[in-house]
């Protein structure tokens, strides 16, 4: 059995990079993709790890608003098999689609990033 997720969005926020202890290079960032138009456009969020050497790329390349093909595969929640559900800090509940890239592809180039970020007004949910 085999799953794949591709995914086109802009990063919400910048990439955030840190190591496992045995030195893997682990880099996470949510992604926005919207669906639809006017009235009826919606926007899904997907937090996404990068790992080795995409993980460092990613933290090198992309920032805030970045537009960013990602190939992956969903990671369930081990409790529950499906989207890892949480509290936010005002009480209400939220879900959060969590994809394990396989390959990170960036689409826009630096000035393209920079712009998507100043005119981004969304808020990022995690």
């Amino acid at each position: 059995m085999w799953h794949k997720t591709i995914l086109i969005g802009r990063l919400g926020k910048d990439v955030t990079l840190r190591y496992t202890p045995d030195g893997k290079a682990v880099a996470s960032f949510p992604v926005a993709v919207d669906d639809g138009f006017g009235d009826k456009k919606t926007t899904v969020w997907y937090r996404v790890s990068a790992w080795n050497k995409d993980a460092e790329n990613c933290n090198q390349y992309l920032k805030k608003g970045s537009l960013v093909l990602v190939d992956g595969r969903l990671t369930p929640d081990p409790k529950t098999g499906g989207p890892r559900v949480f509290k936010r800090q005002d009480g209400t509940e939220g879900a959060s689609f969590e994809i394990s890239a396989s390959s990170v592809r960036f689409l826009s180039g630096k000035q393209d990033g920079e712009q998507a970020a100043q005119d981004d007004g969304d808020s990022v949910p995690f």
